[in-house]
């Protein structure tokens, strides 16, 4: 008989096998996981240090200069050539020009080799000393200072080679038919010579319209010496008197309401950083265009060679602690009669709270309250120890007062103690972006607290447990 093979499988028994490290492993991912988690769902709130600082509401514009200038014309005709610095002052009967009737005098020059002013050794020293006291005093943050030197420049220039013009042209006073061609022609007024014509000599603020506004469209005459000029025409201006205006153009009604009420604004000239205050006055145009001027009694002078200036207006510069806007915040508190608040044993505010005991009767309890406003008569309370419709009693009295009417402060969440605590702030100016407020106020902020910045992420006193009170300036 064939031997039967033996087919029968026997089961081992079946360990489960736990690897401790695997297990702790898996508990550290899952750990991991919650906390991101929670990370991501928690409130994340950011603080903010609180500054001293400054804020400013500055408005840029371009204004148009408007001057008494008088046109001076010549009664002869010739060929002009000026000997006075333009934008230095004349006194009456100062040179000016001369008008050259016969056209000879150049040619004389030329003919002498005088046709270009030869400088002394006296000039060349003072344009030397003029030259090096700049260099000396020049600061690359101050660059506008080299357009004023160039001025300065151009007008020493041009007085030295004026003079010495102005030496060959009596040269020619032996007698010859030069000579007599040349007419010397001498300042009427007293002012600020000009060597430009632009028909704005005789504009005021009511012959304002858009298109004088418009320097695109500013066209000017120069007046330049050896030019030939006829019986009649404009030889300079002269501005005589110090009073002079910058208009601007404002539609906005309310920001002209606004200047107009100041009756003064302080204007900064942005050529070089000057500042001046002038008298608000405006006037609107058929076209409904309104136009806002600005007068001042001094510096005429520094820009009486410019027709349009770029101009910043300073309306607010307040000073105090600067917060970001989105710290600030609005809440709502009970307002108790300061009668009905009192002090405890330990220096804290409170309230005598009605109540009744387990028997029925009445009796009272003090409840701890903190105060963060005040009035003449009144004490703003928060509503985390009282509730609407609470009643509390006078010490001393049996008057009672029922919790229940509300006002509403504007502030931001102090975060010094751990906690979102609202602090009362007094807005002295507010732009896009920051507020200033008033420092060390009673129930207010001090410089270096620390606040929430985004006021929407936190609720009055949340507890540091939910801070993230990471800090950004």
């Amino acid at each position: 008989m064939a031997r039967k093979k033996n087919r029968k499988v026997t089961r081992y028994p079946f360990f489960l096998h736990i690897n401790v490290g695997m297990l702790f492993f898996a508990f550290m991912i899952v750990y991991v996981v919650i906390c991101v988690v929670i990370y991501f769902n928690k409130k994340h709130i950011v603080g903010y240090e609180v500054m001293e600082g400054s804020l400013s509401s500055n408005n840029i514009y371009e204004a148009v200069a408007l001057r008494s200038e008088k046109i001076v014309t010549t009664d002869k005709s010739g060929y002009i050539n000026y000997f006075a610095t333009e934008g230095q002052r004349v006194a009456v009967g100062n040179l000016v020009y001369t008008v050259d009737e016969s056209g000879d005098l150049l040619d004389y020059l030329k003919s002498q080799g005088s046709e270009q002013a030869e400088l002394t050794d006296d000039d060349l020293s003072e344009l030397r000393t003029q030259i090096v006291s700049y260099s000396s005093s020049f600061k690359p943050t101050e660059f506008s200072s080299v357009y004023d030197f160039k001025n300065s420049l151009d007008g020493t220039v041009q007085k030295l080679a004026s003079a010495s013009v102005l030496q060959n042209i009596q040269s020619l006073n032996s007698g010859g038919s030069t000579a007599q061609s040349i007419n010397y022609c001498y300042s009427p007024d007293t002012g600020i010579v000009l060597y430009s014509i632009d028909g704005y000599e005789e504009l005021t603020l009511n012959d304002m319209t858009a298109d004088l506004l418009d320097s695109s469209k500013y066209e000017k005459n120069q007046l330049i010496s050896n030019t030939l000029m006829g019986q009649g025409d404009g030889a300079f201006k002269i501005a005589t008197d110090e009073t002079w205006s910058i208009v601007i153009k404002e539609n906005d009604l309310e920001k002209v309401q606004s200047l107009a009420e100041r009756e003064y604004v302080k204007v900064r000239f942005l050529k070089n950083q000057d500042e001046s205050w002038g008298k608000v006055s405006y006037y609107t145009n058929d076209a409904g265009d309104t136009f806002v001027a600005f007068t001042f009694t001094n510096s005429m002078i520094t820009f009486a060679k410019d027709r349009f200036l770029n101009v910043e207006l300073i309306t607010e510069e307040e000073k105090g602690l600067k917060i970001p806007n989105s710290a600030i915040a609005e809440k709502s508190f009970y307002v108790v009669p300061k009668e009905y608040v009192v002090k405890g044993s330990n220096n804290n505010y409170g309230v005598l709270r009605d109540k009744y005991d387990e028997s029925g009767n009445e009796t009272s309890e003090f409840v701890e309250v903190e105060l963060y406003n005040e009035t003449e008569d009144s004490y703003y309370i928060d509503d985390v120890s009282l509730r609407s419709g609470d009643i509390v009693i006078k010490m001393d009295s049996q008057d009672r007062f029922t919790i229940s009417q509300k006002d509403t402060l504007i502030g931001v969440y102090n975060i010094n103690k751990g906690y979102a605590d609202f602090r009362q702030i007094s807005i002295l100016y507010q732009n896009d972006e920051y507020a200033i407020v008033k420092s060390n106020t009673t129930y207010g902020l001090s410089v270096y607290d620390y606040i929430v910045l985004e006021a929407s992420t936190v609720e009055n006193e949340q507890p540091s447990a939910n801070l993230d009170t990471s800090s950004e300036n």
